[in-house]
């Protein structure tokens, strides 16, 4: 089985390969730039999504696609990206890959869209939202087989021009992200599903992280003073958080995955926990990277 991988030496991309060629599946990165490493077994091709006759030739003999390629919305906050170029890799992009999958006759496709579709007052939340209306015309006049996975951010800890040090990246997921691991398993356990069975409908599905709060903890939350939550559930921890500038009162705002769980039988397994056990472990350093 041949998977193309669009963006694909970038962060996911590259968490993506490994799992794929430990599948007996062969990766083929179509990425503007090479991956910081390619593991034997896997094909690159330097080109972009909207090259139309690369495009073609990439996807020759792919069996399905994972669609990845895009702006983000760190291009947005550091004002590296404007409206054209959103509009140009992620709404064009997308039209490029579907349509080029549809003449070929590939009709597995997972699409990486964002939790950011809720945030139209943004250039990223806004080209996301037209993608997404991109992919579903695919999926209803083109018989497509289509997942769409709508993440939290997953910029992961190890990308050192997004965050220099593990506490910085710590206080960002602090605020809400899943990690790029159990991303990863979703794109697989979706890409299971597609070739299991033919979907009747498009499946729109989000992914969050792991939690040890439970509803209760969540409604009740710092009843007893700020960081009062976070002091039962993480004893051992607190002094650390307040040492590394994390606030262990900011309550967490859990996203609902129950119809990711349904579909996929997704588990995230990164959590605060987690996160601060790694923290404890490794410092600022981090852990290495997961290979």
């Amino acid at each position: 089985m041949k998977v193309l991988l669009t963006g694909g030496a970038g962060d996911l991309g590259q968490t993506l390969a490994p799992r794929l060629l430990a599948r007996g599946a062969t990766p083929v990165i179509l990425d503007i730039r090479a991956p910081a490493s390619l593991q034997q077994g896997a094909v690159f091709i330097e080109g972009s999504v909207l090259d139309r006759p690369q495009l073609q030739e990439s996807l020759s003999g792919c069996d399905c696609i994972v669609h990845i390629a895009g702006w983000h919305g760190i291009h947005e906050d550091r004002g590296e990206k404007n409206a054209y170029d959103f509009f140009d890799l992620n709404v064009r992009g997308c039209f490029e890959v579907f349509e080029a999958a549809a003449n070929l006759g590939i009709d597995k496709i997972i699409y990486i869209s964002t939790t950011s579709v809720r945030r139209a007052d943004t250039l990223y939340g806004r080209s996301k939202i037209l993608a997404e209306r991109i992919v579903e015309d695919y999926v209803k006049y083109r018989d497509m087989n289509v997942i769409t996975l709508r993440p939290r951010g997953f910029v992961p800890h190890w990308n050192h021009d997004v965050y220099t040090t593990y506490s910085d990246w710590a206080k960002w997921f602090w605020r809400g992200a899943v990690h790029i691991d159990d991303v990863a398993s979703a794109v697989m356990q979706s890409l299971g599903l597609l070739f299991r069975q033919k979907l009747e409908q498009h499946l729109v599905l989000t992914l969050d992280s792991a939690y040890e709060y439970t509803d209760a903890d969540l409604e009740q939350w710092d009843a007893e003073g700020a960081g009062s939550t976070f002091r039962k559930r993480y004893p051992e921890y607190y002094d650390l958080a307040l040492s590394y500038g994390l606030d262990p009162a900011v309550r967490p705002h859990r996203l609902d995955i129950s119809e990711t769980v349904r579909w996929l039988g997704y588990r995230p397994s990164f959590s605060l926990a987690s996160l601060l056990a790694e923290l404890a472990a490794y410092g600022d350093d981090g852990p290495p990277m997961r290979q």
